[in-house]
């Protein structure tokens, strides 16, 4: 094998691939479990509300492009994973675009009910976003 096998370009698509989707999984588990959490306990509710919702419209787009960015540095070796990333990048177009605004509505009109099965349904597709970086994350180790 060269000596020099590192210095082209698949050994550093890889590795930057491997570090993409490092960075999504560790920033969506941080945000998810940290950040909220941090935030409705440092603040007052209705501030924490007020920040939560700032926070989460730039938060899907960064994840919406890390996960597109990992999917293409991905893309010669590990279609799979390809898939993964793009699913996750895909799905979270609608998580912004339509339940974050549901959300909010509900929300802001005091339906509880509708507030808890929506914010329910967003923590099952971040829940299952962090698994889909994992995984890619473990097929690294194949």
């Amino acid at each position: 094998m060269d000596a020099a096998w590192w210095l082209a370009w698949p050994f550093w698509q890889q590795a930057l691939a491997l570090g993409t989707v490092s960075f999504l999984f560790g920033g969506m588990t941080l945000f998810a479990f940290g950040f909220a959490a941090f935030a409705f306990g440092a603040l007052e509710p209705e501030a924490a509300r007020s920040l939560i919702r700032r926070a989460f419209p730039p938060f899907y787009l960064w994840v919406i492009a890390t996960s597109a960015l990992a999917a293409a540095l991905l893309w010669p070796f590990d279609k799979g994973s390809v898939g993964l990333m793009a699913a996750v990048a895909i799905s979270t177009v609608p998580t912004r675009q339509v339940l974050m605004p549901a959300i909010n509505a509900a929300t802001d009109a005091s339906n509880r009910k509708a507030f808890q099965w929506l914010h329910g349904a967003s923590v099952l597709i971040t829940l299952a976003h962090i698994g889909a970086s994992a995984v890619v994350l473990v097929r690294f180790l194949r």
